[in-house]
């Protein structure tokens, strides 16, 4: 028999205080991960873990059959300085919930323990659900959900647990981050000697911030590249910079490959350009898939996400929906609304009963 909503809905937010209350910086969720197991555990579900990710699958699991993925990460990053409450404090206050992780992605990864709590013991259902609480997504590790997904067997497609106002992120941009180096020549700032890299950095710099690609998306609107970093070797303001190094943040939409867009760039700049990852791409999921379907059924909007997350590491159709704002994402004072995880619960589970 599957739990009252209410009981589900009570549990699963104390459940999200305990975890704000528990550090989990990306590749030390180790408590978190225990945390998610035994509370999983106590309600009659039997887990499985691989590193810091723990997965389950509902109680009739058949091979036979399809089978949906609920995913989310209870990893979080470092509270930024800004943070005026405790960030490992729960506070709950005028409808708020306080806390580092409560918006991203903690009222969605509870919200999805809920909808799987909820299917987990009923029997003749459509689709298996397989549940996984991954590590490691704000980081783009490889020791979360890609590590995860080899062990998991055949996915038909995913519901993926993001803030987004439980609306469906159907198309998402993929993330290249490249890192830059443009090269001089050192001399003595007081004489003409050296070649001052900063000024050859400075134009490749001027190229990145004004150049536009043409293919602009439905969906997710133009390529978008931004210089989020420089930095030189140097210590001493008397000597010219032989290297000076940035770095690039490139957010691409699903009509240009990552090779394309690196031909591009090396066509047009001078610096040394070595991406860091290629393995971040772009993806979306067909407006006919049944549960973007099902969603329109309830009113729900689609939209192309301009954040990356773990659904850029499934090759398999996924649809990024959540409770929490993903505005208020990485934010002092991080916050989600009590009554936004209650109707995440009940609009999961709601979407669901449309496949289920």
């Amino acid at each position: 028999m599957s739990k009252d909503v209410s009981i589900l809905q009570a549990d699963c937010i104390a459940l999200l205080k305990q975890l704000i209350a528990t550090p989990s910086f990306s590749k030390e969720e180790d408590n978190s991960s225990a945390l998610i197991r035994a509370f999983l555990e106590k309600n009659e579900v039997k887990t499985e873990q691989y590193l810091y990710n723990i997965w389950a699958r509902n109680k009739y699991f058949n091979v036979n059959k399809p089978t949906i993925l609920l995913n989310s990460h209870h990893d979080t990053v470092k509270p930024n300085k800004g943070y005026t409450l405790d960030p490992f404090s729960p506070i709950e206050k005028d409808g708020k919930l306080f806390g580092l992780g409560s918006n991203d992605a903690g009222g969605s990864l509870v919200s999805l323990i809920a909808a799987f709590l909820y299917f987990h013991g009923k029997e003749n259902l459509k689709y298996n659900i397989l549940l996984a609480a991954t590590a490691e997504e704000e980081i783009s590790g490889h020791n979360g959900i890609e590590i995860l997904l080899p062990q998991l067997g055949n996915l038909d497609f995913a519901i993926v647990g993001e803030p987004t106002q439980m609306n469906m992120a159907v198309a998402e941009k993929g993330l290249m981050v490249l890192d830059c180096t443009a090269i001089g020549k050192a001399g003595h700032a007081a004489r003409e000697e050296g070649d001052n890299a900063i000024y050859k950095a400075i134009k490749d710099i001027e190229w990145f911030s004004s150049y536009q690609f043409d293919k602009i998306s439905d969906l997710l609107g133009p390529v978008k590249m931004s210089v989020t970093v420089i930095d030189t070797d140097n210590k001493a303001h008397n000597v010219v910079p032989a290297q000076c190094k940035f770095v690039v943040d490139c957010r691409v939409n699903e009509l240009y490959t990552f090779e394309e867009m690196l031909s591009t760039i090396k066509s047009n700049v001078q610096c040394d350009i070595k991406p860091r990852s290629t393995r971040l791409r772009s993806s979306s999921i067909a407006l006919d898939h049944p549960i973007v379907q099902a969603g329109l059924k309830m009113k729900r909007t689609c939209y192309g996400s301009p954040t990356t997350s773990d659904k850029a590491l499934m090759n398999f159709p996924s649809l990024k929906i959540g409770p929490g704002d993903s505005g208020r994402s990485h934010t002092a004072d991080e916050y989600i609304y009590i009554d936004e995880i209650k109707e995440g619960i009940e609009l999961y589970i709601s979407l669901l009963n449309e496949l289920l």
